[in-house]
């Protein structure tokens, strides 16, 4: 008989039990935490189905998960991939606000997705459903080009340019600038790159600043900027070369070309180009390409570090990396990408324009910064830093004397 009287103690327990971990799963659930995750569970379903409707130009679809917002903005735009992964909800009961990844690749260009943070805020429905009231950059987050306007897209023989607030016309003059960059830098830099570059002019110099999640002040007097990880593998997603309208715009039909062309190199050389890469050889290299063939004399292509060598004023060292900084002191910033410039034409015109390209590989393909320059100059150009800086001091001289 013992058995069982210890058999009706040990129930008791197990029935308290079983009733508190009752309790605690209707805790669970009033909390946030399995409501949470069905809160999630739909609002992931509603960004699926809007991803299609972009994917498929279904407006009808699109507006069954949203409002209008930018849909139309998108309707030029070549997609080949669009989709969403939720990262976060927070549910207000009622309202929600989702923190997303937005994943999308354009058609032709685009080898992996590119991937940008987005907000969206959502309530429900008179149907209890989800209901996207406005998508927008996550906080601290770039716009996309279609956050800003409806954009027109120009197709090149190699480029896609597309832009917000800009004629046909003038997207067509930079297809065609674009399309005679990127022959031009086949030529000096060779073909092992994706020979086709995308161009975003945006309306206004603030416009491009969104763009780069920056201060519109950091790009003032800059006519373009290459977006891009340096090192990057050939899968990645294609550089975009920026474009700053109002700078650009001030420009005459060779600056113009001298543009897209340095730009276009950056994205030739983006594979090549590391941390081990100061920027006083990328983008003197950059600046060499553009020129080159252009018939602009030293004089014309560096006019800053002219009027410094008239002045008796000769570097004393290639620029630091903090020389090509924003700061707002335009000369200092252009004698730095002049600097630059005369260095690597000096490589090419004293040994050679393949040694310069192979000179550039080697620095590129050392570990890290330190030596790199260096070790790079010994095994490609038999020199040292020391005995080049000095060469091209001389050959400053001999440029400007």
């Amino acid at each position: 008989m013992a058995a069982p009287r210890r058999s009706r103690r040990s129930a008791q327990p197990a029935e308290r039990l079983v009733a508190l971990c009752l309790l605690l799963v209707a805790l669970v659930s009033c909390g946030g935490g399995p409501a949470a995750d069905r809160t999630e569970d739909e609002v992931q379903r509603v960004l699926d189905i809007r991803a299609t409707a972009i994917l498929g130009r279904d407006q009808a679809a699109f507006l069954r998960t949203g409002a209008p917002g930018w849909f139309g903005n998108l309707r030029e735009v070549p997609l080949a991939d669009w989709s969403y992964r939720v990262t976060k909800v927070r549910d207000s009961g009622g309202t929600a606000t989702a923190e997303a990844e937005l994943r999308y690749r354009v058609e032709g260009y685009d080898k992996a997705p590119i991937t940008v943070g987005r907000t969206l805020t959502l309530s429900l429905d008179d149907e209890g459903e989800w209901y996207v009231d406005e998508e927008r950059p996550e906080q601290k987050s770039a716009e996309q080009l279609w956050d800003q306007g409806a954009v027109s897209v120009v197709q090149g023989e190699r480029s896609l340019v597309m832009g917000v607030g800009q004629s046909r016309e003038r997207l067509s003059d930079f297809a065609g600038l674009a399309d005679r960059a990127v022959p031009a830098v086949s030529e000096a830099w060779g073909t092992d790159w994706s020979r086709h570059v995308i161009v975003l002019v945006p309306k206004s110099l603030e416009g491009m600043a969104r763009l780069l999640g920056s201060p519109a002040s950091s790009y003032r007097g800059i006519a373009a900027v290459t977006t891009g990880e340096t090192g990057a593998p050939a899968t990645a997603p294609a550089d975009r070369v920026i474009v700053n309208p109002d700078a650009y715009g001030v420009l005459g039909d060779t600056g113009k070309q001298v543009v897209l062309t340095h730009e276009t190199t950056h994205v030739a050389t983006r594979t090549h180009t590391s941390p081990a890469t100061p920027l006083w050889l990328s983008e003197g290299y950059a600046d060499w390409v553009g020129y080159r063939g252009s018939g602009r004399t030293p004089a014309e292509a560096a006019p800053e570090l002219e009027r410094e060598m008239t002045s008796g004023e000769v570097p004393d060292a290639l620029p630091e990396d903090a020389d090509f900084g924003f700061s707002g002191d335009a000369s200092r910033l252009a004698r730095a990408y002049e600097s630059g410039w005369t260095a690597c034409r000096l490589i090419a015109d004293r040994w050679g324009e393949v040694r310069l390209g192979e000179f550039y590989r080697a620095v590129g393909a050392h570990p890290e910064r330190a030596g790199a320059v260096e070790d790079a100059m010994k095994k490609v150009l038999g020199t040292t830093p020391a005995e080049f800086t000095e060469q091209w001091r001389e050959y400053l001289r001999a440029q400007f004397g």
